[in-house]
């Protein structure tokens, strides 16, 4: 099943790019594949992100929040004052602008060292009394405490933690059992980071992208949810591939596709107009420079059929 990958293969191991695992699907077919190893469950970093954005789709739909839900709606901390004089509290940030990374802050709270580091325990709380530097909104900086705190704003709206929301709803119709995705320490699955899951397993989920929530007869997540989503919602200044927007917890790609991607060459990409899925698994800083050996690499093997 590698064959068709050798492009991709030789680019990866010129560029000593460390690339574990990729699966390329179209049209819902497995059309080529190659682990360096064996595929196993693996951290996916922010992919976790794009899983926490389908628990918001299906709770919107169920009714138990919706996107101008702010953080006071579900939490009674003190009031903080602004860092600036006519900027809101952190307390009227708004489930919208928590999704799109745009929360008003230059510093995110919340990072992976933070996390590690951080006395509080109650994460939540720590996020809401850091003052905002800017209005909400209007800029995008990307920020795991964002979609920390949409977990925390979902679990406090449906009363489970966002992994139990979503096996019966999402994973177990997946065939993703046995999920492990870590937790702050009271509990709140980390929204942002933390779920192991398979590069086999991570395809499926790209399929389900793909076909717009539905799979094998049942519409999993709402395909509204999911093209909103999956669609610019701010812009980025990043470069290359950073710099193509933003949609709710997915990035914008070069080719009209989008991904969800994690640190080090997590890797989930869709490009609708060739009903194609490409999934990556890594250990590795250069993410553009997987970015560019799919487009140069594997992108052709699409416009062949």
């Amino acid at each position: 099943m590698s064959e068709q990958l050798k492009g991709f293969i030789h680019s990866i191991t010129v560029q000593q790019l460390n690339v574990f695992s990729i699966r390329i699907l179209q049209k819902g077919h497995l059309l080529a594949h190659w682990d360096r190893d064996k595929d196993q469950r693996r951290v996916q970093h922010s992919i976790s992100k794009s899983f926490t954005s389908m628990a918001v789709g299906l709770a919107l739909e169920e009714g138990l929040i919706h996107l101008d839900a702010t953080l006071s709606d579900y939490f009674s901390y003190d009031q903080v004052p602004s860092a600036q004089r006519n900027l809101p509290s952190p307390q009227e940030l708004k489930l919208r602008d928590l999704l799109r990374m745009s929360s008003g802050h230059d510093s995110p709270p919340l990072w992976a060292d933070e996390r590690a580091s951080l006395t509080e325990k109650d994460w939540a709380k720590y996020y809401m009394s850091l003052p905002l530097d800017r209005v909400p909104g209007e800029q995008f900086t990307y920020s795991s405490g964002d979609t920390f705190m949409i977990s925390a704003m979902l679990q406090a709206a449906t009363g489970q933690t966002v992994k139990d929301y979503l096996t019966p709803r999402l994973f177990d119709p997946l065939g993703i059992h046995d999920v492990e995705w870590e937790t702050s320490p009271l509990g709140v699955t980390l929204g942002c980071a933390g779920l192991w899951i398979s590069n086999e397993e991570l395809s499926r989920f790209g399929q389900l992208l793909l076909q717009e929530g539905f799979w094998e007869g049942r519409q999993l997540v709402p395909a509204d949810w999911i093209r909103q989503a999956t669609s610019q919602q701010i812009e980025t200044t990043g470069d290359g591939d950073w710099g193509k927007g933003y949609g709710y917890q997915f990035w914008m790609c070069s080719h009209d596709a989008y991904r969800a991607d994690g640190a080090y060459g997590q890797l989930c990409i869709v490009i609708p107009s060739k009903e194609a899925v490409i999934c990556i698994n890594s250990e590795e800083e250069n993410m553009q420079g997987i970015l560019n050996a799919v487009w140069n690499e594997v992108l052709p093997l699409y416009t062949q059929r």
